[in-house]
């Protein structure tokens, strides 16, 4: 019965010798020394911080990609022991990949999940040709869509893989639909089948990556102020301190302050105070001389304003509290100097297409007040919807003129104390962030008398209101806003073109020792920089060579080594073009290090031309021989180089001046040469 014991078990492994062999070499290159220099160096100043963030659970934006990345690389933190408490602003004052790989820094991160991608994809399409359906082809399937997913969660640029991908397996997928030995239900059994595993799982995957994120990050930080009001109140800490214990609903006699949702140039709160405008401003136009109404960007008690019922002149919320509706007109009054909030046909002092909004002054003139304001729900669910705290996003019509109140942005002069102008805009100019404006904190007001009001303007409220996103309006809200927010495009010391990189006529300096000539450039290897580049134009031309003779009937590959010679193609040189041709078009600060993706792909594509030519091209022995040593002659230079650059690259040894000079090999290339 126990006889299958007495056998012996036999094990065997298939071993490829040269992937364990440049593993061992690709691992070692990035982990010799990998905790020299213990210093910050480059962007590490910037992922440092992130990761100290996720420590600490302190909300945080990055507007460069998702938060998958920022994970990764705070669990390796977590796992090595670190608490966050690091301060990460000491800087210290083929060879890029590695120096890349070698830092904390998200370009290998990248890479890896991009050639993930397409590796589980030429898998998959291994396993459909053999067995469509088995356990093996729905892994590469699902583990294709799951790193597609991965790379867009580590930068958005991994979408330009993805999209590869996805165009690939289109292709395929339009061939399968054209086979007639499928039916009709093994064809949409494969089409759904993509669409789960390549569309829906990395959709599923993307929202979990934020899932997690916001999960984690919970506490009040220094990015709050670009959320809205209702996102900054569902933080622990910050907003939420200050507004737990509002009311929900605004009523006639709340006393509010009112944020403007656009938040740019900076966000602000609707604000007045004594002042008023210059009877003449310096380009000779006049004012109404009225009070001063600004955005104002801090917290400040003249950010309070009442919210009064035209028909009746108490300032407090009766009992029960009556509500303010979509569509009711009302009346904003100043709390600390009673006046109302107005406009009219007097052009404002620094947008004269737009009304002037003041704060009335009765200067028994011929100006009769015009403080009617229409109440606009923009994000109603219904025309009877109540104004709500935080979550309602209301436009402020004035009945007279129909003008919308909005920021324009602009920055007053010193007579408004630099503060940001806001103006009346005519509806017919069209909608835009700038005119919606929020209620952020809010109490019902009790006091009649101005005195008592104006103490009771800095008491906390009483009643309590939960008002916590749901996650998938948090997540709604965060991607927007790391879409939409503008990284800083002023021009850098080691910004370069994508014209640049193509030539590698640019390096950036990493680190410089703080005391001796010790330096980390990131600088690539010519010699596999210009192979990369050369075996990129050997294939097209190639490619086009073949493709004329197939149009013209002559076939020199057979049709299953032209198919793969076809998807080499357009995975290799495809994956160099869509990682790089679309920063043409990128008005943004680029580097070097932008370009490292789209490299990965073109050195991939070296040895399927390499191999190409030696199997197809090189017919005679003769050749072969020939061919084989031009490759170790240049497999060899391509290692003289990387030991040459070596010192850039580990940064582990001081180089002498005239060291350092032999290294430029470019005029464009910045190493850095102490002055003794």
């Amino acid at each position: 019965m126990l006889g299958f014991l007495e056998r012996p078990v036999v094990v065997t492994a298939d071993i490829n010798l040269n992937v364990v062999a440049l593993t061992a070499v690709g691992l070692l290159s990035r982990l010799w020394r990998l905790a020299y220099p213990r210093a910050v160096v480059f962007d590490e100043v910037y992922y440092g911080q992130y990761i100290s963030f996720y420590m600490k659970r302190i909300f945080f934006l990055d507007g460069s990609g998702p938060p998958f990345g920022h994970m990764l690389l705070a669990l390796g933190g977590y796992l090595g022991g670190f608490d966050g408490n690091f301060l990460w602003n000491r800087i210290g004052a083929e060879n890029a990949l590695i120096t890349q790989a070698r830092l904390m820094l998200l370009e290998s991160v990248l890479i890896f999940f991009n050639l993930l991608a397409v590796l589980s994809y030429l898998k998959f399409a291994n396993s459909q040709k053999q067995r469509p359906f088995s356990l093996r082809w729905w892994f590469w399937l699902t583990l294709t869509g799951m790193a597609c997913s991965c790379a867009v969660g580590v930068k958005y640029v991994g979408v330009f893989t993805y999209l590869l991908v996805l165009a690939v397996a289109g292709v395929h997928a339009w061939h399968l639909i054209g086979d007639r030995t499928l039916s009709h239900v093994r064809v949409l059994c494969h089409l759904l089948a993509r669409v789960a595993a390549l569309l829906v799982v990395p959709a599923l995957m993307y929202l979990l990556f934020f899932y997690v994120h916001l999960t984690l990050v919970y506490r009040s930080g220094p990015h709050d102020q670009i959320m809205s009001s209702a996102f900054q109140a569902s933080l622990e800490g910050g907003l939420a301190r200050i507004t737990q214990g509002q009311p929900l609903e605004v009523a006639y006699g709340s006393q509010v302050t009112l944020k403007n949702v656009f938040g740019k140039p900076v966000p602000c709160w609707l604000h007045s105070h004594q002042s008023t405008y210059p009877m003449i401003y310096e380009n000779g136009r006049g004012s109404s001389h009225q009070q001063q109404v600004t955005c104002y960007p801090f917290k400040d008690v003249n950010n309070w304003w009442i919210v009064k019922d035209p028909g009746r002149h108490p300032l407090v919320v009766s009992s029960p509290p009556r509500p303010v509706r979509h569509g009711d007109v009302v009346q904003l009054v100043h709390g600390m100097t009673t006046r109302f909030l107005n406009t009219h046909d007097v052009a404002a002092p620094l947008s004269p297409h737009s009304q002037e909004v003041s704060c009335y002054v009765d200067y028994n003139i011929s100006m009769p007040s015009q403080n009617l304001w229409r109440l606009d729900i923009v994000n109603r669910e219904s025309d009877t919807e109540v104004w709500k705290t935080i979550l309602s996003e209301v436009r402020l019509v004035h009945v007279n003129t129909s003008a919308v109140l909005k920021l324009s942005g602009a920055h007053l002069p010193d007579w408004g104390f630099r503060q940001l102008e806001v103006v009346g805009e005519k509806l017919s100019r069209g909608y835009h962030e700038s005119m919606v404006w929020n209620v952020e904190e809010h109490r019902y007001g009790k006091s009649q008398e101005q005195k008592e009001r104006e103490l009771e303007l800095h008491s906390p409220a009483q009643m309590d209101v939960s008002r916590n996103l749901s996650f998938m309006a948090r997540f709604l809200e965060l991607q927007w806003r790391m879409l939409m927010v503008k990284s800083d495009d002023s021009e850098h010391k080691y910004s370069s073109s994508p014209l640049d990189w193509v030539t590698l006529d640019t390096s950036i300096a990493y680190w410089l020792h703080p005391r001796t000539s010790a330096q980390i450039h990131l600088l690539g290897n010519v010699v596999i920089w210009a192979s990369a580049g050369l075996a990129t134009a050997v294939y097209a031309l190639l490619f086009f060579w073949y493709l004329l003779r197939r149009r013209r009937c002559i076939w020199d590959l057979s049709e299953d080594c032209w198919l793969r010679w076809v998807l080499a193609g357009a995975l290799c040189a495809g994956g160099w073009a869509v990682n790089y041709l679309p920063f043409f078009l990128m008005e943004k600060t680029l580097f070097l290090y932008h370009y490292l993706p789209a490299l990965t792909f073109q050195i991939l594509l070296l040895p399927v031309v390499l191999q190409h030519v030696a199997d197809h091209l090189c017919r005679s022995p003769l050749l072969r021989s020939v061919f084989g040593s031009l490759v170790v002659a240049w497999y060899s230079c391509a290692c003289h180089v990387f030991n040459t650059l070596r010192p850039l690259t580990y940064g582990d040894r001081s180089l002498s001046p005239g060291e350092l000079k032999a290294l430029r090999w470019k005029d464009s290339w910045d190493i850095l040469i102490r002055k003794y």
